[in-house]
């Protein structure tokens, strides 16, 4: 029987009697229905459950949509509670069939380091104890040797630092005379590790061996910063075996450079290399340099395995480096290698064990230097200015206070992570670690201590007001989703849409004017943002993702664009943070907007452990790792909400072991 829209019905099967109906009744009006194709969907012709499977990317926008309620719009009726659960779980098994009989396994594209994996892998290598660059991207600096994983708590105090935004300045102790690290113009910041935004090409590969020649070329590159220069670098005494002595530093050091046993054809290649130098006079010293500095040049080394190769232990090399990069952002240590070679890592106890120890290591920090500032783009900071006339304690010296505000969120997550807590402390969290300038400051009518940000005190508080805690209400973020003079509710609704709920909108269509400051008919100056805003949302093209990301930026706005508490705009006018999250949680300020969050705490957790599933793959989240994250999603709830829990079961994830993926080739340096 054909129904009057087109759709085949009749059948007795779950998918004619609960999708096809639902489709006919509340969607087809919109998507099919006389020629209408919102959203580039047609629901007429999709008349059996075969062709949803057959597209699974487009089946898993429909279940999207549904389950964050934003179909059918707010303009139309609702879907009744129940038939929408009954929907979304008739779709989603039929998306588990769709990954099963029609994606493939995601090719993991070969990509090489960024700057922040090359500085860490060099240090290692080396056993260097000073940096190879001053990394901007590190927002947060130790000091005093407080980050201590193996310890499970962090300290009461603690001394940080941060760079001074838009200034250069040495912190760290660093190799003087080094080269630049060459950058992809798309590769903007270091931490960025997707495969796409790093590809090689002949002038970067003559940019890396002149950078790895100025490493070793260095004045600081000796025997008191270089750990391995007495096993490597330093002569053998003239009784010894010179070509034996050759090969075997070169087989250890060119097996830790390449992270798998290195070939005899290639450690014969240096092998003969270095002698012959040698007896034409070249210094051993020297001659081990220019070794190693070819070794740094090398795509072995510039490329992270992440493919999988015929046998065992293949796979477990590969495994082993996607491990380490993940945690530590560098080279497998030499009991992780040998656990590879020896083909133990396949071993799920084994590997359980090694996460385990990876965890507890202290190389650990770098794994916070680069996640959360990237899943919370607190990038964003270095370009906050707000108006210096309204908010002039923000500023001081060649300082700003964004300077103490982007390590309050960092030292969350590093707690959070070392101490094994829930996660949904990154929502709200009854203590924080704050400087006596973010004391002051998020205390209403203290004048803010100013201070520099090379060393400072930051002490673990206890917060006894709700409008603080978690990521969400730091200054920080409320600082970078505003302007320089007033708040963005739409900037700071999309960043909880994709940050928190990995959800984020279309870009917006490119004739959308902006807020109006001026009209001939309104008295703009005595409206409030959300009056604003009601105006603007009148374009039918805008209402749509408006309706969805309004609520959650209006939340935040009793935040002012630094993130101090207001009850009242400057024209007199009362905040107005009332909303509702996903159409069902009502909430009428901030505290009530963190419990409407929580109330979906588990679409939170998939959430965030899509953003760290991203992060530890170097590529994007597809259709079909779907069903790996809702296990680890479900393992995460299951435990605790526990943040050691959900990096574990990241690992132990089939996209993550990848058994069956194959690497891609290479991606080539023009591709846009």
């Amino acid at each position: 029987m054909v129904s009057q829209a087109g759709f085949v019905s009749g059948a007795s099967d779950p998918f004619s009697q609960v999708v096809l109906p639902a489709f006919e009744e509340h969607c087809i009006k919109c998507h099919g229905l006389d020629g209408k194709e919102k959203g580039d969907l047609n629901l007429l012709e999709i008349g059996s459950a075969s062709e949803l499977i057959n597209n699974p990317e487009q089946l898993e926008e429909i279940i999207d949509v549904l389950d964050f309620e934003d179909m059918p719009p707010e303009e139309e009726e609702p879907l009744d509670s129940g038939l929408r659960q009954s929907l979304i779980s008739e779709l989603r098994t039929l998306l588990g069939s769709a990954i099963a009989t029609q994606v493939e396994a995601i090719p993991t594209p070969m990509r090489r380091m960024n700057r922040f994996q090359y500085n860490n892998s060099v240090q290692d290598l080396f056993e260097l104890d000073v940096e190879v660059f001053t990394l901007p991207e590190r927002m947060l600096r130790e000091h005093g040797d407080y980050f201590k994983p193996q310890t499970g708590a962090m300290p009461q105090s603690l001394k940080v630092g941060s760079r001074p935004l838009g200034k250069s300045q040495m912190i760290e102790p660093r190799l003087s005379g080094v080269a630049p690290f060459p950058q992809d113009l798309r590769a903007e910041h270091g931490y960025d590790n997707r495969a796409d935004h790093l590809s090689l090409s002949p002038l970067l590969m003559e940019s890396f061996l002149k950078l790895s020649r100025s490493i070793v070329e260095s004045p600081d590159f000796n025997e008191e910063t270089c750990g391995i220069w007495a096993s490597f670098f330093a002569a053998p005494a003239i009784s010894t075996n010179l070509e034996t002595v050759i090969e075997n530093r070169l087989r250890d050091f060119l097996t830790r450079a390449f992270r798998e046993p290195v070939d005899s054809k290639t450690l014969e290649r240096y092998s003969s290399n270095a002698l012959s130098r040698i007896r034409s006079g070249e210094s051993f010293t020297n001659t081990m340099k220019l070794m190693a500095s070819a070794a740094l040049a090398s795509p072995r080394f510039l490329y992270l395995r992440d493919g999988q190769g015929d046998n065992a232990r293949d796979r477990d090399l590969a495994l082993a480096s996607r491990l380490s990069y993940f945690l530590w952002g560098s080279i497998p240590d030499p009991i992780l290698l040998e656990r590879a070679v020896n083909g133990e890592l396949s071993n799920l106890e084994t590997l359980s064990a090694e996460v385990d120890r990876l965890l507890t290591d202290e190389k650990l920090k770098r794994f916070c230097d680069s996640f959360p500032s990237q899943w919370l783009q607190l990038d964003r900071i270095i370009t906050s200015t707000p108006d210096p006339e309204t908010w002039p304690a923000f500023y001081f010296s060649k300082y700003r206070g964004s300077m103490h505000m982007m390590l309050e969120p960092l030292l969350l997550f590093e707690t959070i992570l070392i101490e094994d807590r829930p996660i949904l402390e990154l929502i709200d969290s009854n203590y924080s670690y704050r400087s006596e300038f973010l004391q002051s400051w998020y205390r209403e009518g203290t004048q803010p201590k100013r201070m520099a940000v090379v060393q400072v005190p930051f002490e673990r508080v206890m917060l006894d007001d709700r409008r603080y805690g978690g990521v969400i209400t730091t200054a920080a973020v409320m600082t970078m989703t505003s302007s320089a003079s007033r708040t963005q509710p739409i900037t700071r609704g999309t960043w909880v849409a994709s940050v928190i709920f990995n959800n984020p909108p279309e870009p917006p269509p490119a004739d959308v004017p902006p807020l109006p400051e001026k009209s001939d008919e309104i008295d703009i100056e005595s409206l409030t943002l959300r009056e604003r805003l009601n105006v603007h949302r009148e374009n039918p093209d805008c209402a749509g993702c408006h309706n969805r990301i309004d609520p959650l930026g209006f939340a935040l706005e009793n935040y002012d664009p630094t993130g101090l508490w207001r009850d009242y705009y400057e024209n007199g006018r009362i905040v107005d943070a009332a909303g509702k999250l996903f159409r069902q949680h009502a909430f009428s300020d901030i505290v009530g907007f963190k419990d409407a969050i929580l109330a979906e705490k588990d679409r939170f957790v998939r959430a965030f452990a899509a953003h760290m599933l991203a992060f530890a793959l170097g590529r994007e989240i597809h259709v079909a790792d779907s069903p790996a994250l809702d296990q680890i999603a479900q393992a995460t709830i299951d435990e605790g909400y526990r943040m050691q829990t959900l990096i574990k079961e990241i690992i132990l994830s089939e996209p993550f072991l990848q058994e069956s993926a194959k690497a891609s080739p290479l991606v080539a340096s023009t591709t846009k």
